[in-house]
């Protein structure tokens, strides 16, 4: 197993599969079902359904359930793939602030095809199976492996009382990075709800509530599970762990709790599990006023609560969500696009602060968890576009001209090219309390800033205009020497390479 990529040297030449790039939804997803691979493709078909494009237009999906292992104690991550995709998922990783390394198991055409990259993974997690450092290990196969069927299942489930979790994350098969964050969460629950039912498990850290709880479902600003606990506490409820877990004992918490809050509504395959364990799931999350109120409500009837505790939770806090709101009023028009999944939720919190937002755009499924959310919004004239493509975002911004767009990095490059102030929405929105008073008022400062930009953005575009934009972008001392002939060339070859793969999939 190696800690480091030469993508030059180690890219696997030849691999059938691996030849047709993470592009080939089509060509890698029959050759994965070809490999025995149809029971996990049937089943992130019914869980993460795809939108209008076939294949991820954010960052690789992986990268998403590779996060969630980086940041757990004691759990080591193992990924198999091209070299070049496992160099750029480490760099990225690395770059969000793993401090640990990320093991890889190289492979070529022969080991690929032969099998022997199979018994390279298994021996890697002997290698490593040490149960003084380690209480978990993560094998992730990416696109090639999975399309060659690199069978992880086979791998042994525990050694030496280290757990062996193995998953399948290829860009044919998940939609985006936020779900593939939850394929691995799912994986680890399973695990973990079948370790509970066989025998007694460790204690939490902190020890056990002495209170029921309530487990959280996706990731969120750290102030926010501790605002959730304090409007919780006058119900006689504490707030659980959040899932993505931080070390292997607290899935076993967040199993025993009396109830899941599916602040991100796309967890799936985690929400299958809590319903395999008996727990009752609610969605939305305690934002804004409406917000707040409507959800206290529900956790209190998931709790079959009496009415006076729940109006005690929401009498100590909804006033002062209402006075947040009204101090930190937010004036002008947003559209609003992501991949995190809390884009409804975050939607929800602009309008009450006064912001007028007709669309929204999410590149995260449509859930039975999100349908309260996208009812109030609705309600309030919004367009709610659930799997968004960029060219939805785009064309949003571009029909509204928004005072303000807030979106993934490549819709604020756009907006920004037109003029319009904007933001991206995972560094700069989502990096913010939400939940609760604390919540209220702590986007109305950035938003209201960005806003106030219009003026700088109209004279950096009248500064830059006329330097060109594509093919003549920068500054020309003459005329920029185009050749639209070589264009239209290469456009017949990829024409007649697409022919000819329609032709050969017919035969």
């Amino acid at each position: 197993m190696k800690d480091h990529v030469n993508p030059e040297t180690e890219t696997p030449e030849g691999a059938p599969a691996d030849a047709m790039g993470c592009h080939s939804k089509g060509e890698m997803a029959a050759a994965a079902r070809k490999a025995g691979q149809s029971e996990i493709l049937d089943q992130y078909a019914k869980d993460y359904p795809t939108g209008p494009h076939d294949q991820p237009q954010s960052m690789c999906p992986a990268f998403g359930s590779l996060r969630v292992g980086l940041r757990m104690k004691r759990v080591a991550t193992i990924l198999s793939g091209s070299a070049c995709c496992v160099y750029g998922l480490s760099f990225v990783s690395h770059f969000y602030g793993a401090r640990r390394s990320v093991g890889y198991v190289p492979f070529n055409s022969e080991t690929l095809v032969t099998g022997k990259l199979f018994e390279d993974i298994r021996e890697a997690v002997h290698d490593i199976a040490d149960p003084e450092k380690l209480d978990a290990i993560i094998v992730t196969n990416l696109c090639v492996p999975t399309a060659s069927g690199v069978p992880l299942r086979l791998l042994p489930s525990e050694i030496d009382g280290v757990r062996v979790v193995g998953i399948d994350v290829p860009g044919f098969g998940i939609p985006t990075h936020a779900e593939a964050k939850d394929v691995l969460a799912g994986a680890m629950l399973n695990y973990a709800r079948a370790e509970v039912k066989a025998g007694p498990v460790q204690a939490p850290v902190g020890g056990k509530s002495d209170r029921p709880t309530v487990t959280l479902l996706g990731e969120m600003f750290p102030a926010d599970p501790m605002m959730i606990g304090a409007m919780l506490a006058p119900m006689g409820l504490a707030v659980g762990p959040t899932v993505p877990c931080r070390e292997w004992r607290e899935l076993y918490s967040a199993l025993d709790c009396g109830a899941v809050a599916a602040i991100h509504p796309f967890y799936t395959a985690s929400i299958r599990e809590f319903q395999a364990a008996g727990r009752p799931i609610v969605g939305s999350a305690p934002v804004g006023h409406d917000g707040t109120a409507a959800w206290l409500a529900n956790i209190g009837a998931a709790f079959d609560l009496p009415a006076d505790r729940i109006a005690a939770a929401q009498n100590a806090f909804l006033p002062a969500i209402k006075g947040a709101l009204a101090a930190m009023p937010i004036k002008g028009t947003i559209t609003l696009s992501g991949y995190e999944g809390s884009e409804l939720l975050v939607a929800r919190l602009l309008i009450e602060s006064g912001a007028d937002v007709p669309y929204v755009g999410t590149a995260c499924p449509k859930t039975p968890w999100s349908a309260d959310d996208a009812a109030w919004l609705e309600d309030r004239g919004v367009k709610v576009k659930f799997r968004a493509s960029l060219e939805d975002d785009c064309s949003a911004m571009e029909a509204i001209r928004p005072d303000l767009a807030i979106g993934t990095t490549p819709v604020v490059q756009k907006g920004k090219q037109l003029g319009i102030p904007s933001l991206y929405f995972t560094n700069l929105i989502s990096a913010r309390p939400l939940m609760g008073p604390a919540g209220a008022g702590s986007l109305a400062e950035v938003v209201n800033a960005a806003i106030s930009n219009k003026g700088r953005m109209d004279s950096m575009r009248e500064f830059f205009e006329g330097v060109g934009s594509g093919d003549t972008a920068g500054v020309w001392e003459g005329s920029p020497n185009l050749q639209p002939q070589f264009r239209a060339l290469n456009a017949k070859k990829l024409e007649k390479a697409a022919r000819a793969r329609k032709a050969q999939e017919m035969i």
